[in-house]
């Protein structure tokens, strides 16, 4: 068994040089039977020989099946339809390994890379692809892999209690506000977790149901229902973060998919006093 082990080794060693390489899907086809990240056998070992962390992987393996992807993809009619602008996904390589015969590859399709994809065809979240390394083509484009992120932790931050829904900043700009971006960095935040703030806290990378005014305005009472935690704060405003595991039972027109983050006026807040641990 030491020689196929070796060669794993040797496999891993070679391709770690490119696996941020910009690429693009060339054959459509592939994600009509898509097989999920978690399910191959060589992901694991793969991600790790990449540098990926223990945390990183996880992200990769949870989000690397069909259940992630956007709507204007997710379906076989829609996926259809949207096939010839599948090609137009920026994606980067996070590992490359051999399986039955074959070289398969991960790649991330990074949703802050993919604004300029249609509506539906744009990712709320980074999402993760396997697929054969003939399905991809190399972009010479220079640009470097995104580093891989779920966003900030919030398990151990203060909770918060939206009063008045109606002072939401839903288009702020936070990418703009260095006082804010400084907020962020001074609670201790990576750039890969600010970058994920900024990227999620503006209505058009909110669910369906709230990422317009229009559509928002019916819902706005029901945003007092959300289970939020304090992100940071800065001159009168507060971020807060609308986590997955604490909204699962919201309406599915609210519901977060990944975790949200919110602007508002800090009058607007209820901040509840973090319990003292005995």
């Amino acid at each position: 068994m030491r020689a196929p082990t070796l060669y794993l080794l040797l496999f891993f060693a070679l391709s770690v040089a490119a696996q941020q390489q910009q690429v693009k899907i060339s054959d459509a086809r592939i994600l009509d039977n898509p097989e999920p990240v978690r399910k191959s056998r060589g992901a694991e070992a793969a991600l790790q020989a990449s540098g990926v962390t223990a945390e990183q992987m996880a992200q990769v393996l949870q989000y690397g099946d069909s259940e992630h992807w956007p709507a204007g993809i997710k379906t076989d009619s829609l996926r259809s339809e949207n096939q010839p602008y599948i090609q137009n996904y920026a994606c980067f390589r996070v590992a490359s390994y051999p399986e039955d015969s074959v070289t398969k590859t991960i790649i991330m399709v990074p949703a802050r890379e993919n604004i300029h994809m249609p509506e539906e065809m744009r990712p709320l979240s980074d999402f993760y692809l396997l697929v054969p390394e003939g399905a991809i083509a190399d972009v010479n484009t220079g640009r470097q892999r995104p580093e891989i992120s779920r966003g900030p932790k919030w398990k151990n931050l203060a909770t918060a209690r939206i009063l008045i829904p109606e002072d939401l900043y839903a288009t702020y700009d936070l990418g703009r506000d260095s006082v804010g971006l400084k907020a962020l960095a001074d609670r201790g935040l990576s750039q890969p977790e600010i970058d994920a703030v900024v990227f999620r806290s503006t209505d058009r990378n909110w669910p369906d149901g709230i990422d317009s005014f229009e559509e928002r305005q019916k819902l706005l009472p029901k945003f007092k229902k959300y289970k939020a935690f304090v992100g940071a704060k800065w001159d009168d405003k507060v971020l807060l973060i609308i986590p997955v595991e604490k909204n699962k039972k919201q309406p599915i027109l609210m519901r977060p998919f990944v975790d949200l983050y919110f602007v508002y006026n800090a009058s607007a807040v209820e901040v509840k006093a973090k319990k003292k641990k005995k």
